[in-house]
Formats: C-alpha cells, structure tokens, sequence
C-alpha cells in the first residue's frame, strides 16, 4: 500500500530542482486567484449595468479575434525576446487592465463599453503571455521533469477552478465588483514580484525575427509533425463535440435539479483536480500518443453517458470521470509538446496550441446549445459524446504516427533532450567557472590581507 500511495502522489522534483520552477508556480497560484475573481466580476458587473444576458454573452466576442491574433504573433516573440521579459510585462499589462476595470466599478455610474473594451485588451495581453509561459518551462526544468512540472502547473490551476469561483462570489456577494477588481491587482503586483525573481531566458542564437513569415514557418512545422498535429485534432475534436457546458443550466431543470448547477460546473475540475494529486504515475508513461487518444475517448464516453442517464448524481460522476480524462489528456499532450519540440519554434507551437484548445470550448458551446434547440438537451449531450468517439477514432486512423509516438525512440524527442544535456552541461561550466574565478579572487584578497598583518606587526614597536 505505501509503495501504492508512493507512485501516485505528484512528483515534487521539478519543485526541489529548479528555483525558477518554484518562482513561476507561485506565481501561477497567486495570478489565478485573482483572475478567478475577475472572472466572476466582469459578467455580474455587466449583469448589474445592462440585466441582460445577451449583453453578458458578448465578452466572449470580444475576447475571441484579439486571442486569435496575438496569440499567433505572441508565439512568434516568445521566439525572438526574452520569454521571461515578455511573461513580465505581460503581466504588468494585465495588471493595468485590471487597475481600469477598478477606477470604472469605483465611478459614481460605472460605464459599459469600459469593460468590452478591458475584456478584448485582456485576450490580447493573455495571447501574448500565453506562448512564453507555456514555452518558458521547458527552458528551466530538466528534459525528464516535464511531465511533472506541467502536472505540478495543473494541480494549481484545476484546486483554482473548484475553490475560486466559490470564493469570488462571496465577495463579489458581500463586498462587490470592486473589492474583486481590487484583490485581483494585488495579485498580479505579488506576481510581477516572484517574476521579476526569474533568471533571463534569452532565445535561442540566430532565432527568427518576429514577422508574418515567422508565424507562417511555425505553421509549416507543425503541419510537418503529423504526431503533434494529431495532438491538436483530437483536443479539437473532443472540445467541438463533448463541451456542452453551455446547456447546464437546461440540463439542470430537465433533471429537476436546478440546486445542482453550480455542481455541474465545478464537476469535471474536481475530476480534474483528482488526477493531478494522484498523477505520480504519469512520468512514466512513454507512449503519450496511445495515453492522450485513450483519454480524449475516456471524456467522449463519460460526456455520452451523462447524457443518457437521468440521475443528477450519475450526471456528476460522470462529469467528473470526463474532468480527470480532459486533465490525463493536457498531461499527455503537454509533455508530448514540450519534449520534442525545439526551442527555436517553441513559442510558436505554444501559439498554435493556445487556438487549439480556446477554439475548441468556444466552437464546442455553440454546437451544444444549437443542436439542443435541435433534438433536446439530454441528446445533445449523449450526442456530442458518441460523435467525440467516432472522431477521435477517425482521427487516430488518419494519423498514425500519433498512436507510434514513444519519447525513448522518437527522433525529435531524442534532439531536444541532447540539446537540454548540452545546455545543461554549459551552464554547469559557466557555474564551475564562476566559483573558481569567486575563489580565487578570494584566495588573493585573503592573501593580501595577511601580508598587510605582517607589514604592520613587523613595523610595530616591541612592549
């Protein structure tokens, strides 16, 4: 049983290995905090100026182009400057926005287009940010830790998911938008501190410069790698088809059960949630291929039976099995992305993967709600679960080489990691040589001083 208990609890090597992993994890947990409490404010705020529910579905409008865009050419300077840099003054542009969102709700009558407007410039900073972050831990953890960091990154953001929109409404509740508004720029200058704290991550020599062509050469790339673009066909499928967040609240009253739709939203991340605090297990995984496609079916099969069911706790449990899939899934594809992908194009891919999976919800929650008006909202749950299936399916037939993914034999994977092992060994040497050149500075101001002691005692007078 302890050895049991051993393997699956998180592997905390990333965290004791790297200063820097520690500095951005902190970092993470205190920025999604507040970005929780934002993110219950903005629609409430609006709810509270406008009462309508239109009015409160048009942010996601706003944030969709600005994501796109920046989140392409983000990835393309997280290629060419520093990513440290860029994360840093991202998050001081987020931190700013937020500051906007306050002086607004802090206004006798609090204007409306204020907050489309921070709505939209946040998508752009968050696509931005998005490609250097992502591409930022594989420069500062060790090639074999990545697994555990990205599970490490989850555990965080999925405890955020369950525990922060709780406590944001409390205070959205008892102490208003503003208080929401206010705590969230704390957190960012909490984090602006912690970052500030992390070394620099030049790029990489004779990096692209940022350009349109630079983003069409990491398009190129990933079309090349038919394994990383299996990656990115099967999250967006399984989003398009088995996201049907956006008929909970119907869903709910056909079960009779309307109590249950704060459960309903907070189920799969507790699944989530659960994976990552038992995901010790997934470091040792090699055929990341085979884990992320027999996670995606895991989440379409769980979708589909939620759907079928007529027991608003069955309906949780299953919400929650396709939560701890959709969390096995961003480990496979996670590692699968940062081990074989060079760092020359890293930020690139990371932008690529950021259209991945925003798309996917976005386009997934129109189709639930369209084909509800269609067929019912039970059927386009189960649905939208059985169509995940097939599509998964169809895809790993089209693309093989997803299925013949193994991090021990792949080609690109065996690059990066000798180009880690030589960036490692470099800054071993340049570490080395730094203590030896400390040393013997200290060895000659050591000497000297000793020198200086004879002089004066040799010229002291004899008692």
């Amino acid at each position: 049983m302890r050895t049991l208990l051993r393997s699956l609890r998180p592997d905390l090597t990333p965290w004791r290995s790297s200063r820097d992993f520690r500095l951005l994890w902190l970092s993470g947990c205190v920025t999604s905090l507040g970005s929780f409490l934002t993110y219950v404010a903005v629609p409430m705020q609006i709810k509270e100026l406008t009462g309508s529910s239109v009015a409160v579905g048009l942010v996601g409008a706003f944030e969709l182009v600005p994501l796109v865009v920046f989140g392409l050419w983000g990835g393309a300077l997280a290629d060419a400057l520093d990513r440290r840099r860029l994360v840093l003054f991202s998050e001081a542009a987020l931190g700013l926005l937020s500051g906007v969102l306050l002086l607004n709700a802090l206004l006798p009558t609090p204007v409306l287009w204020p907050v489309y407007l921070v709505a939209a410039l946040v998508a752009a900073a968050d696509g931005l940010q998005r490609p250097a972050l992502d591409s930022l831990t594989p420069r500062i953890v060790p090639h074999n830790q990545l697994t555990a960091a990205f599970a490490l990154n989850s555990l965080y953001r999925n405890a955020g998911s369950v525990a922060g929109p709780a406590l944001a409404g409390v205070v959205v509740a008892f102490a208003g938008v503003q208080t929401a508004y206010a705590l969230d720029v704390l957190t960012f200058a909490a984090s602006l501190v912690l970052l500030a704290r992390i070394r620099a991550v030049p790029p990489p020599t004779g990096a692209d410069k940022p350009s349109v062509q630079a983003v069409l050469t990491g398009v190129r790339y990933a079309w090349s790698r038919k394994d990383l673009l299996g990656t990115y066909a099967v999250d967006l499928v399984a989003m398009l088809f088995a996201f049907p967040v956006a008929v909970f609240p119907f869903l709910a009253s056909e079960l009779d059960a309307d109590w249950a739709l704060g459960l309903m939203y907070s189920a799969s991340a507790v699944g989530a949630l659960a994976v990552s605090v038992t995901s010790g297990w997934a470091s040792r995984v090699h055929r990341l291929g085979r884990m992320l496609v027999a996670a995606a079916l895991g989440w379409g099969a769980a979708m589909a039976l939620a759907g079928l069911t007529a027991s608003v706790w069955a309906v949780l449990l299953c919400l929650a099995l396709a939560g701890g899939a959709d969390q096995i899934s961003g480990i496979a594809r996670s590692t699968l992305w940062n081990q074989s992908i060079p760092d020359e194009v890293r930020g690139r891919m990371a932008g690529v993967e950021l259209l991945s999976y925003s798309l996917g919800p976005q386009l997934g929650q129109v189709r639930a709600g369209g084909m509800a008006g269609l067929v019912g909202v039970r059927a386009s749950v189960w649905v939208g679960g059985v169509a995940c299936v097939a599509g998964v399916l169809a895809l790993v037939a089209a693309l093989p080489a997803l299925l013949a993914y193994d991090d021990r034999t792949d080609p690109h994977a065996a690059a990066v990691r000798a180009e880690h092992e030589r960036a490692a060994a470099d800054r071993a040497a340049a570490d080395a040589a730094a203590a030896a050149a400390a040393a013997e500075t200290t060895a000659d101001t050591t000497g000297t001083d000793r020198a200086e002691v004879a002089k004066a005692e040799a010229a002291a007078p004899a008692t």
